[in-house]
């Protein structure tokens, strides 16, 4: 979640209660992007331990690199991963066209399955995606395809991209009142850099494959690791999260036509004898990523089933059974199974002078009914709430102040009624403070690697997965199991443990 104040000039700008749900309560806070924090301490970024080659740093790209940081959670320290990655990233850089360019890689702390590259051959990679990968080979297929962005010049090209947008939108904001003209100028830059992000994405396969099939990789890794990705994803979304938001397929789309065009490189690589030679080196890859923090980082507030922690900042709240949680870089996301109501819980400044009702009625949000606004006590915090409406949402807003710190409680629905009122209510009214006991007892879960033993089957490791919904589909997906998929004694296997 992000702090506020690039955000409220977001809020004020936008017509946001006549936009479609779920882009109200998950974009509507993209303005800026920091984790989760309280407004009155500041950001403590953790330093980037996990550097594993050296790179000169342009005073442009360090500010990039803290921006990633702060986005991602900061760099994850592992001896064992980048030991593995320095070796793969040597072999990738010694079979490519130009084996004179270093790369500097550094592991973010995120459990968002991601990966990118920066103009400099600064490359990125989540602990997320690692833990995804189910052997080398496929960690290869990320990085050489990152690799590639940088040799065809695609990142420094989208950063060009990115200023000429920024520059239609300024010279667009200045056109007038004009909202018609001002949607089509942006719709179809943006049309025009998908296009060519499209492109992009395929030529990079193609080299990606390639290099990794030079540095006797198996080539098959990038479709394999596209198809986890999109079940990955799939898997996600099915609980009423956005399945993409912070992760490598909003950037990176891996539609059918791309999964194909990855086969198809790797077929030109893979003759019987080369496909023999090409490693996945399942056994190294689990090895090295056995124990790595898996999901949420704790420090930065996590989802358990339908509760949210933060022990950090000392508070937690729980939605109604029918709701599912997924704590994004903006905000924390319910949403009501069937999508008929939403809720997002964020971070705001108010000024201690001013009044929660006045806070709630300053113009930040539109069609406010004023004769609404009420203050509240919520388990003895000062709170108050208001409600607004929309051409197809109705909306209930609470604003609740927690030492110097106000959180705001964004509840809508397509039709108000008790239940839904009941729904915002109960939510509300569960924030409270977490125990010593609860702070202490919050742990990352952690990705352990167990050997398969005789009697073993897929449905019952899945039982042994512990801090996850959909247990059974989560150890397929992440063991890169198909559905009819068995597993034998001796197999090493991921599951995820507290």
């Amino acid at each position: 979640m992000i702090a506020s104040e690039g955000r409220r000039s977001i809020w004020r700008s936008r017509r946001w209660l006549v936009l479609p749900l779920l882009g109200v309560l998950t974009l509507a806070g993209c303005g800026d992007f920091r984790r989760f924090e309280t407004a009155s301490i500041p950001s403590s970024t953790p330093a980037a331990k996990p550097v594993l080659r050296p790179a000169a740093q342009s005073p442009a790209a360090e500010r990039e690199h803290e921006r990633i940081l702060a986005t991602y959670g900061g760099a994850y320290d592992d001896p064992k991963l980048e030991a593995l990655i320095t070796s793969t990233v040597d072999r990738l850089v010694a079979a490519s066209d130009r084996p004179d360019l270093t790369y500097k890689v550094t592991i973010l702390n995120s459990g968002a399955v991601n990966a990118f590259a920066l103009p400099t051959g600064q490359l990125y990679v989540t602990r997320g995606l690692v833990a995804l990968a189910s052997d080398t080979s496929e960690l290869s297929s990320v990085l050489s395809h990152e690799m590639a962005h940088v040799l065809a010049k695609h990142a420094a090209i989208r950063e060009d991209q990115a200023r000429q947008a920024a520059l239609v939108t300024r010279v667009v904001t200045d056109m007038g009142n004009d909202p018609e003209m001002t949607a089509l100028a942006l719709a179809k830059t943006k049309l025009s850099m998908a296009s060519f992000s499209r492109q992009q994405e395929l030529e990079a396969d193609g080299i990606g494959v390639g290099i990794s099939a030079r540095a006797q990789f198996d080539p098959y890794g990038a479709s394999r690791f596209l198809t986890a990705m999109e079940r990955n994803a799939a898997l996600k979304a099915g609980r009423g999260g956005d399945g993409r938001s912070q992760d490598f397929l909003a950037s990176h789309p891996a539609t059918p036509e791309r999964v194909r065009n990855a086969q198809n490189n790797a077929r030109q690589y893979a003759s019987a004898e080369q496909t023999a030679k090409g490693e996945r080196d399942r056994e190294t890859y689990l090895n090295a990523i056995d124990n790595i923090v898996y999901g949420e980082d704790p420090s930065e507030g996590f989802v358990r089933g339908r509760r949210f922690l933060h022990p950090k900042l000392g508070f937690t709240f729980q939605v109604p059974e029918s709701y599912t949680l997924d704590n994004t870089a903006q905000a924390v996301i319910g949403v009501r199974e069937g999508g008929s109501q939403a809720m997002r819980f964020d971070v705001v400044r108010v000024p201690a002078e001013q009044s929660l009702g006045d806070y709630l009625n300053s113009g930040w949000m539109e069609n406010v009914d004023r004769s609404s606004t009420e203050e509240l006590s919520i388990n003895g915090f000062p709170a108050a709430s208001v409600s607004a409406r929309g051409d197809q949402w109705q909306f209930k807003v609470y604003a609740l102040r927690f030492g110097s710190d106000v959180y705001r409680f964004i509840f809508a629905t397509r039709q108000k009624s008790a239940e839904s009122d009941r729904n915002s209510r109960d939510t509300v009214n569960s924030f409270r403070r977490l125990t010593l006991d609860e702070i202490q007892a919050a742990r990352p879960l952690r990705i352990k690697v167990i050997t398969v033993q005789p009697g073993d089957t897929v449905e019952s490791l899945s039982h042994r997965m512990a801090g996850v919904d959909r247990p059974l589909e989560r150890f397929r997906v992440l063991n890169g199991l198909e559905a009819n998929a068995t597993v034998k004694p001796r197999d090493l296997v991921k599951i995820v443990v507290d």
